[in-house]
């Protein structure tokens, strides 16, 4: 058990209006109020954070909605914790936000990219994936799968007459051979044909889904059709099977998605629905207000001390991120002594997100200790961390050290190692090395877009335009598929050329050529090279071609066209009533730029000409 202690300010001149039945988060319609928000205005962790680790809570970041309160346990149950393995982006390493190894999903899947980039693989959410994870993956091997291979080789030919004509040569559909083949699909981020299989299974009859069968159709339905689709999709879920697995599967997506809103509507829902408030619950908000409204994360903070949820391992390695994000290095570390207090000790995952902020904050001695300590004394043992290891020192600009682990791996490498030496040499400027590695990826393996898409963001970063050009030649007559992962190698290959048009231009092409929709930071990268210009037309054109692509509004979109207007020196009429419909509270930075494009804005001079 951990309790919230109040900071010196008692908690209703922060925004909240608690009362013993209820916790509600209210909210105040000033946009400004940002401006004035005093420090002290923060609470305070008593036995969980430190008095000086402060998350910040003020009137407009209300999470808009009330929690009832309810005695819980703070004991996860095992589905639970099947849930929290299931959605490991939660897991996702520092520094990341979706850049640092975004190109290591693949382009070749199914109608599977939803516009996000994911550094991690996805487990299954199904528990016979689970039993066949754990079965097919001890050692981090590969278990056969017929089934699998069957379907990987069923290129352009229907996937339900490839299945019937399996089982018709007498192969026998067991638990096991489907739960191997969707574990395969998912980490391979082909979920298109992880649906189509899934509603094979179901129309065959051949054994009866459970709970976890229609927890994993949700998430595909979801990852591929929609929130909407998967919500219809709950309602018809036999009476038999939890409902609060299902909405919290649907929240999860929510979350993936970083769609704020319909998270806020699907806890509600949650609420309404008198489901307990459990800590996979909590850190799914965490994670979602770590990218999107950090002032929230204190809400989400006092609601589990309400309602008594200890905190897991997710939710200290969030706050730990979102301290590193904000450079408040002190305050990572307290949470970090507070986190080994309580008993848990920092993992891989966790180990990398320090390592990276250290880094970032200019503590190369502090990162390059705790390396050691991650790299232990005998790699050859724990060669897995050798993926994780590389790009590391290559942010330290240790060129021997990545030298030292990557001969650990040359004389057979494995796929990943591969993909972590070609982003590690990328980040060295050593691209000579970079491209023999890919060069034994290619005669180890068949030429793919995941590794064409790593070499491409190295030629992007050091401006070898001609060699990316090469490379993206090489890819069609390879015949590799071209997706929205390499989309946005080739957008950030051109800008960083100077032909922002040229990317503009491909990225258009691209987007109707292909049912897959481009990813955000793609066009947020050609629409922050426009506003640098003070381009507004060409910024307004991508600020509406990203809602067209039903991205949900985020501030930091209006930020970057705001900017358009403040180098262009002109006013951005209006902008208010845009932010206001599309639910945008204004951070600090949002709220100074909207004084700078105020049309209506007085001033000394503009007071004495009137």
């Amino acid at each position: 058990m951990w309790a919230l202690r109040r900071a010196s300010i008692p908690l209703r001149t922060r925004g909240f209006n608690v009362r013993a039945s209820c916790v509600k988060l209210a909210g105040t319609s000033s946009v400004e109020e940002e401006d004035v928000i005093n420090e002290s205005h923060g609470i305070t962790y008593g036995g969980f954070l430190s008095p000086n680790m402060r998350f910040h809570s003020v009137h407009n970041a209300s999470l808009n909605f009330t929690v009832g309160k309810r005695a819980l346990s703070s004991s996860s149950t095992k589905e639970e914790d099947d849930l929290e393995d299931g959605f490991s982006e939660l897991e996702m390493p520092a520094g990341s936000g979706y850049e640092s190894e975004d190109l290591l999903t693949s382009d070749d899947g199914d109608l599977s990219d939803d516009g996000q980039k994911e550094d991690v693989e996805e487990p299954p959410h199904n528990e016979v994936d689970e039993a066949a994870k754990e079965k097919g993956n001890p050692r981090r091997g590969r278990v056969e799968s017929k089934l699998f291979n069957e379907i990987m080789n069923a290129q352009g030919i229907s996937l339900h007459s490839v299945l019937e004509k399996w089982l018709e040569k007498g192969n026998e559909l067991t638990r096991e051979e489907v739960s191997l083949a969707m574990l395969y699909l998912r980490k391979r981020k082909l979920f298109g044909r992880a649906l189509l299989l899934s509603e094979w299974l179901e129309s065959k009859k051949e054994f009866e889904f459970i709970e976890r069968d229609y927890a994993s159709r949700l998430d595909l339905i979801a990852k591929l059709r929609g929130l909407h689709k998967a919500e219809v999709y709950i309602e018809t879920i036999p009476e038999s099977c939890s409902r609060e697995i299902m909405y919290r599967t649907l929240l999860a997506n929510c979350v993936s998605q970083n769609n704020v809103k319909k998270a806020e509507e699907v806890f509600s829902k949650m609420k309404d629905l008198d489901f307990p408030i459990t800590v996979f619950t909590c850190n799914q908000l965490l994670f979602l207000y770590k990218r999107n409204d950090r002032k929230k994360i204190a809400d989400v903070l006092l609601l589990m001390e309400n309602e008594n949820i200890n905190p897991s391992s997710h939710t200290y390695s969030i706050l730990i991120d979102t301290k590193g994000q904000s450079k408040d290095i002190d305050g990572m570390d307290q949470i970090v002594d507070r986190m080994k207090a309580q008993g848990i000790e920092p993992d891989i995952n966790t180990q990398a997100v320090l390592i990276r902020h250290y880094i970032s904050s200019g503590l190369q001695d502090k990162a390059e200790t705790l390396l050691k300590e991650m790299e232990g004394e005998n790699l050859k043992q724990n060669r897995w961390l050798c993926r994780i290891l590389l790009p590391l020192y290559a942010n330290l600009g240790k060129v021997d050290e990545v030298g030292r682990i990557w001969k650990v791996c040359e004389t057979n490498p494995r796929y990943d190692e591969c993909l972590g030496a070609i982003e590690a040499w990328g980040k060295l400027n050593k691209i000579d090395e970079a491209e023999k590695v890919f060069e034994i990826m290619v005669k180890k393996w068949k030429l793919s877009s995941k590794t064409c898409s790593i070499l491409l963001k190295v030629y992007a970063n050091n401006k070898m335009l001609m060699k990316g050009k090469d490379l993206i030649k090489r890819m069609g007559d390879g015949g590799c598929r071209i997706g929205p992962l390499t989309w946005d190698a080739i957008v950030k290959l051109y800008v960083q050329a100077g032909e922002v048009e040229k990317a503009d231009s491909v990225l258009q092409k691209a987007a109707q050529q292909s049912q897959m929709k481009p990813i955000f930071s793609t066009y947020l990268t050609i629409l922050e090279q426009y506003a640098n210009r003070g381009d507004i037309h060409n910024s307004e054109k991508i600020f509406l071609r990203m809602k067209q692509a039903d991205y949900p509004s985020k501030a930091k979109m209006y930020q970057v066209l705001m900017n358009a207007y403040i180098n262009a020196k002109v006013p951005a009429y209006g902008i208010r009533d845009r932010l206001r419909a599309d639910s945008i509270y204004p951070n600090r930075n949002l709220a100074n730029q909207l004084v700078q494009v105020d049309g209506f804005r007085k001033n000394p001079v503009s007071d004495l000409l009137d």
